[in-house]
């Protein structure tokens, strides 16, 4: 049985200032790049039952420079609809809102988006695991995306409610191993970095 790869993508200009960034598709900064191609070398000469990819730019670009070549891109593996926080911060939400917690409240609808809720999130984090585990029978599966959409998913795996993904604090351009344990899925490594 393989493991689940989990791959978050490297550094933007908004990830770096807090920025809740969803559909807005930023570039990875010069140090979002060097996080990418330095995650090469804990992947490569490894075999891969699949690799899938988030259909932002920003994840995309980061399974290219790690060396992931011929990831699929996933529509389920988009990050966390922020709906109407799309680009604001944590601190800037609480001024109007205070006590608002993505966990526990979601995000309000905004610019043509619903926003969503942990619920929603992790949905979309159930289907990705019911197309990736049987495939883990073939070897190691990568998935390249989002904090808390990888959170969530983490999560999910582990058996957790989705809103549980508030407890697995995720860097940029680090990878992460879900294994299992007497057949069950466990945390094997977290927020590595070469």
């Amino acid at each position: 049985m393989g493991d689940l790869l989990l791959v978050r993508h490297g550094e933007t200009e908004w990830s770096r200032s807090g920025r809740h960034t969803s559909h807005t598709d930023l570039p990875l900064t010069p140090h979002g790049e060097e996080q990418a191609k330095s995650l090469a070398p804990l992947l490569s000469g490894r075999p891969f039952a699949r690799v899938l990819s988030s259909p932002l730019g920003r994840a995309r670009r980061t399974a290219e420079l790690a060396g992931l070549v011929g990831a699929v891109t996933d529509a389920d593996l988009h990050e966390w609809d922020y709906g109407g926080y799309e680009g604001v911060t944590t601190v800037d939400i609480h001024r109007t809102r205070p006590g608002w917690d993505l966990w526990t409240d979601g995000t309000p609808p905004g610019d043509g988006t619903d926003g969503e809720s942990p619920e929603q999130v992790g949905r979309r984090a159930d289907r990705v695991l019911a197309r990736v585990v049987p495939a883990l029978a073939g070897g190691d599966v990568v998935l390249v995306a989002h904090a808390h959409f990888l959170r969530v998913l983490t999560a999910r795996r582990l058996g957790l409610p989705p809103a549980e993904g508030r407890l697995f604090q995720l860097a940029t351009g680090t990878l992460s191993r879900l294994s299992t344990e007497h057949d069950r899925p466990v945390i094997a490594e977290w927020n590595t970095r070469p």
